[in-house]
């Protein structure tokens, strides 16, 4: 028997993946095997999907706006396969007006959608975790509860305008607020996610996914 009488399978044609976003997108403070978009990748590639390394566009600290902007100083593909997009938490920080979140959520949606090819069953939208429940946000001098309704208040905004859209939500903040009680789903800096909740917001999201890619 020869080579040519083997038959041949192609080898798995690899999905592209952009992850928009801030702080909680990069995984402040933890590993990059740890980051959400990359235990994500993980998560969808061990259930027949095989996705490249995530592209990451997002920066701690960004608000709405500033994704907006660095958005347009990065160089991509053509289009992605999958989108995903979590911002808001330092528009709620700083304190910044519900009206202009909305409106430059909508934006970022709308170049969500273009960068999946136009396919809006492809991106995915993630809710804002509330910080106010870490041992920073207990230490921050600022009432826990005005930041759990702050958060609440702009989630109820990217959830609007997502299922407007037509876009998968993924709702992540009640599990979120389990970091009260069990520190070991924050990371060493006190604020942010560790990789026992990274890997559970993965956990959440991947369903839809995987449901949109069948």
């Amino acid at each position: 028997m020869n080579k040519t009488d083997i038959p041949q399978i192609d080898p798995p044609t690899e999905l592209t993946y952009l992850a928009l976003g801030d702080s909680y997108t990069i995984g402040e403070a933890v590993n990059q095997a740890e980051s959400f978009p990359y235990q994500l990748r993980e998560n969808l590639n061990g259930q027949s999907l095989h996705f490249s390394a995530p592209k990451i566009v997002a920066t701690t600290g960004w608000t709405a706006g500033e994704l907006i902007t660095g958005i347009k100083g990065e160089t991509f593909l053509p289009e992605y396969d999958l989108v995903t997009l979590l911002i808001g938490v330092n528009d709620q920080y700083r304190g910044y007006a519900i009206a202009a979140y909305r409106k430059e959520f909508i934006a970022l949606l709308k170049t969500a959608v273009a960068f999946a090819g136009g396919n809006a069953a492809h991106v995915f939208v993630v809710s804002i975790p509330d910080w106010g429940v870490t041992p920073y946000g207990a230490q921050s001098g600022r009432d826990v509860k005005v930041i759990a309704n702050e958060i609440d208040a702009f989630n109820a905004v990217n959830k609007e305008e997502s299922l407007k859209a037509g876009i998968s939500y993924t709702d992540i903040t009640p599990g979120s607020r389990n970091a009260a009680t069990n520190t070991a789903l924050v990371a060493s800096d006190g604020l942010h996610p560790s990789g026992k909740m990274y890997k559970e917001w993965a956990d959440r999201l991947s369903p839809s996914i995987i449901k949109a890619f069948n």
